[in-house]
């Protein structure tokens, strides 16, 4: 830790709070640590040390949390600190962090526990539907508000394209056997297809784009929702984040082991879903059939998200970690 940690935590009045590390997952790009002060007072301090970001990265994604809050969205804001910045800016110091600057932030700290600590089970006496209806409500009430937001300072978020071209996917992915080739012959045919999609205002704007349950905690009183973490937020179509719930869904059928049961199951969830969605926002039917190809794009970023947490770690990437959603790709 820094030793001039205490300075960070003046920056946020969090002088007399418990603070402590929460462990890190694998890829992860920030230091969280969460501040309490007896049972009421509890905010989540973020520390981002990668370096591979910017001041107004940070700012944009802040700012877009801060208006979301201030508009209803169930999500955890961002606190300003004692200057009334979203964002700080420290030096690096005397840490094995790396050199920084770091990027500071903080927010409130949401209601209710991830549902992996609660051993994948919802609230006890409520049906799993319920669950699959608050979701869809809760990421359709993000996207009505992004639909309407305009950043009032001059950062901004990435487009999709931005980093989700050729040109940065061979840097990053090797030509080190013939598997990658196949792999990035299919992601560059995605590309295209993707290019050809409608980029209007009421289908592609700025999106969580990890949106799943390790990135929202559920009271288990009620039922309600409140999301974190819009670290990756970017500017892409609305579709990427019902894809990427789609895809965790598999999660609540891997012990079917018949197929077609297994995709009715998870189409069933999906309906489910999408009639919570509706209910707060309108989705295109045109994009809403095409729910396999946005599936391939959450595809994508995982097999992107792997290499770029390799390189952060100067490692190798281990083609049986991708080797799943690379034959999807490919066949």
């Amino acid at each position: 830790m820094m030793k001039d940690f205490s300075k960070i935590l003046n920056l946020f009045s969090l002088e007399d709070f418990d603070c402590h590390e929460v462990e890190g997952h694998e890829g992860g790009r920030n230091r969280i640590f969460v501040c309490s002060k007896g049972d009421e007072k509890k905010f989540v301090l973020r520390i981002s040390t990668t370096g591979d970001r910017t001041e107004k990265d940070y700012l944009a994604e802040t700012e877009f949390v801060h208006y979301l809050a201030a508009n209803g969205a169930p999500v955890a804001d961002v606190i300003p600190s004692v200057n009334g910045k979203l964002v700080e800016v420290v030096d690096g110091g005397d840490t094995d962090w790396g050199e920084g600057p770091f990027f500071v932030s903080l927010f409130e700290y949401a209601k209710g526990m991830l549902l992996c600590d609660n051993g994948y089970r919802y609230r006890e006496g409520a049906p799993l539907e319920d669950y699959f209806l608050t979701t869809g409500k809760t990421i359709g009430k993000i996207h009505e508000l992004s639909k309407r937001f305009k950043p009032v300072s001059n950062c901004r978020r990435p487009d999709y394209f931005d980093k989700y071209n050729m040109e940065y996917i061979n840097r990053l992915i090797p030509d080190a056997s013939e598997k990658y080739v196949d792999l990035k012959k299919a992601i560059a045919a995605r590309l295209e297809k993707f290019r050809q999609l409608p980029m209007d205002a009421e289908n592609y704007g700025l999106v969580h784009f990890d949106f799943s349950d390790g990135n929202y905690h559920i009271d288990m009183s009620n039922g309600d929702i409140t999301v974190f973490d819009f670290d990756n937020c970017m500017y892409c179509w609305y579709m990427f984040d019902l894809a990427n719930l789609y895809l965790h869904s598999e999660g609540w059928f891997r012990g079917e082991s018949d197929p077609a049961k297994k995709d009715a199951g998870m189409r069933y969830y999906f309906d489910i879903l999408i009639a919570g969605y509706k209910s707060e926002t309108e989705i295109s039917s045109e994009l809403l059939i095409r729910l396999p190809l946005f599936v391939s794009m959450v595809l994508i970023e995982n097999i992107v998200d792997e290499f770029e947490c390799a390189v952060r770690e100067g490692e190798e990437v281990d083609f049986e970690d991708i080797e799943e959603a690379a034959n999807h790709l490919i066949k």
